[in-house]
């Protein structure tokens, strides 16, 4: 695989950093950490529970609050909001947790909302991630790495959405879905169910339209692994042939790979879910 290249450059050593920068418009607390390199703008407020990592940049008018660590050379602008309580009527105050990695971007108004008790007390965002203006990131969601939600998209309590995905403008997804790696999401699609890797979906409800080719290509996927995903693509979504058929056909004709044979097991787990949804089963990733 290619490597991805971050949103924002790299930083230096953490000795070569600046002390941190607040603004005198800020509300930070005294129990706040903030490493080398921070920078908090006008108007923004950091709670006591927040740790921020060294190069992380916080424009105006941003709430940091809650049990929030994040990582190192993060931007967030102006109205985003991290750490507010989950939208969940039965949550009880339990204290919970946010973990936010590397080199990631929230635009504009971007909200990202504390765990519940339900699952694992954690809201997770992984590295090199880009969020744009308005999207919601609810509780107890796990985000993987290099992971791109465009405007306006809402993300449901408990939703995984795994690495290299794309989602784009005005999306909603049903709790406990889960995105597929290196899968892109159309505009303005309802996701209800699983949305499998390596695939194009979209329509209302979503359903995989064909092989996202653009993102394996980008990613160095050879040729022959695009094949084979491409065959079981077309056994398992236009000859509807059914999931061990499917997998029948690929090693008699051995068109088996790492590849394929993840598509098989979500699939497969996705197929013992409630509803087309995994984990609404489970309970796990």
């Amino acid at each position: 695989m290619s490597e991805i290249i971050p949103f924002r450059p790299q930083l230096p050593l953490a000795e070569q950093l600046p002390d941190p920068i607040v603004s005198p418009h800020a509300i930070v607390d005294p129990k706040a950490r903030l490493a080398p390199g921070t920078e908090i703008g006008p108007f923004s407020l950091i709670g006591p529970d927040v740790k921020i990592g060294p190069g992380t940049r916080i424009q105006n008018n941003v709430t940091i609050t809650g049990n929030v660590e994040i990582g190192s050379n993060n931007l967030f602008m102006p109205n985003t909001v991290i750490g507010g309580p989950p939208q969940d009527l039965t949550y009880d105050g339990t204290v919970t947790k946010i973990i936010i990695g590397d080199n990631n971007v929230f635009r504009e108004c971007v909200t990202v909302n504390q765990a519940t008790t339900k699952e694992n007390l954690v809201t997770s965002v992984g590295n090199n991630c880009y969020f744009m203006a308005c999207v919601h990131i609810a509780h107890d969601c796990v985000v993987g790495d290099n992971v791109v939600i465009a405007n306006g998209s809402m993300l449901g309590g408990h939703v995984h959405v795994h690495k290299n995905a794309t989602i784009s403008g005005n999306v909603g997804v049903h709790h406990y879905s889960r995105i597929g790696a290196y899968s892109f999401v159309a505009g303005l699609c309802r996701v209800i169910q699983d949305a499998p890797p390596y695939m194009l979906h979209e329509g209302i409800p979503s359903r995989p339209r064909c092989l996202n080719i653009v993102a394996l290509k980008r990613n160095n996927f050879s040729s022959d692994t695009i094949s084979k995903l491409n065959y079981a693509y077309r056994l398992l979504y236009r000859s509807r042939v059914g999931l061990e058929s499917a997998r029948e056909i690929m090693l008699n004709k051995d068109q088996m790979c790492p590849e394929v044979e993840h598509l098989f097991e979500y699939v497969e787990c996705q197929n013992n879910g409630r509803h087309g949804r995994g984990r609404d089963r489970r309970k796990v990733a």
